[in-house]
């Protein structure tokens, strides 16, 4: 029985499949201007058109890769489940919550650490500071609970 659960994410304003339509439109305006300066002898200006979307391609393909990161956390009687998804890679981390210590950042833009029996793990990459140092005390006050249960 899970009895708390977080999902942490960044906030993304455009999904992949909006972001390949998107892509779609920019190379299809890029290529009607290359293609008329083309015609009238400039055709340095397609393979720099070229360049352009080659470009463009490889930044939106390494955000729409990352568009669905997240953490996702679960906390129970028996376990701390902590969950790193990545690029559709994900990696499982249970913790006992009895033994669980919550590591709050001390410094601006560090991370959250979780350790308990010799495993550390790191969360809290898709919030501010301020969010981060919230969820660090809400997460200890959660884990305090299961101590008294």
């Amino acid at each position: 029985m899970v009895t708390r659960e977080w999902i942490l994410k960044q906030n993304c304003s455009i999904s992949p499949r909006q972001l390949a339509k998107a892509y779609a439109g920019l190379c299809a305006a890029s290529l009607m201007v290359a293609t008329y300066f083309t015609l009238h002898g400039a055709w340095v200006v397609l393979v720099f058109a070229v360049l352009e979307m080659t470009a463009l391609a490889a930044a939106f393909l390494y955000f729409g890769r990352h568009a669905t990161d997240r953490e996702h956390i679960a906390l129970s009687d028996a376990h701390l489940t902590v969950q790193l998804i990545r690029a559709e890679k994900t990696r499982q981390f249970n913790l006992d919550p009895r033994r669980t210590r919550v590591d709050m950042p001390e410094l601006q833009h560090r991370l959250i650490g979780l350790e308990a029996n010799g495993a550390r793990v790191e969360v809290g990459r898709f919030l501010t500071d301020r969010k981060r140092n919230e969820f660090a005390r809400e997460l200890t006050a959660e884990l305090r609970a299961v101590l008294n249960r």
